[in-house]
C-alpha cells in the first residue's frame, strides 16, 4: 500500500463535510491546475457507490474514478473498493487543532509507485488549500 497524508488547519466536522460532499469534491480532487472534476457523485454508507469524473481541462483525457463502501465510521475514516479490486484506507484525526487526512491505497501497476504517491499527494495539497481557503 501507499500512504499519503495532510494536515488541515480547521475542525473535524468541517473537513469530513469537504472532502465527502460532492459539491465540494468537485473544486479540489485533481492533481494539477490544467485536471478538473466537473462532476462527482457520493453515497457515503457502507454498501453505497462513489463516482467522480476527471480529466484534462483540454479534453485529451479522462476517466471515472469509482467504487463502493466498504466500512464507513463517521468523522473517523472508510474504506473502499474500487472496480478493479484495489482498497484504500481513509483516516480523519484530529491533532492540536488540525485534522489529519491519511489515505492508504493499493498501488495499480500502470504507473510508478512513486508517480501514484505524488499524483493522490498533489490532490491532498488542493483539498488543504480548498478547504483552508473556506475557512474549516
Amino acid at each position: 500500500m501507499i500512504t499519503v497524508s495532510i494536515k488541515v488547519n480547521g475542525s473535524l466536522e468541517k473537513t469530513w463535510d469537504y472532502f465527502t460532499n460532492p459539491e465540494h469534491i468537485i473544486h479540489w480532487s485533481f492533481a494539477s491546475e490544467d485536471w478538473c472534476t466537473p462532476w462527482a457523485k457520493n453515497d457515503l454508507r457502507v454498501g453505497g457507490n462513489f463516482s467522480s469524473r476527471m480529466e484534462a481541462k483540454d479534453g485529451s483525457f479522462g476517466f471515472d474514478f469509482k467504487g463502493i463502501y466498504t466500512e464507513v465510521t463517521l468523522h473517523k475514516g472508510y474504506t473502499y473498493e474500487l472496480e478493479d479490486g484495489r482498497k484504500t484506507i481513509v483516516t480523519f484525526k484530529e491533532a492540536d487543532g488540525n485534522v489529519i487526512v491519511r489515505e492508504d491505497f493499493d498501488a495499480e501497476t500502470e504507473n510508478t509507485i512513486e508517480r501514484q504517491q505524488y499524483g493522490w499527494q498533489c490532490i491532498l495539497d488542493n483539498f488543504k488549500k480548498y478547504s483552508e481557503s473556506l475557512g474549516v
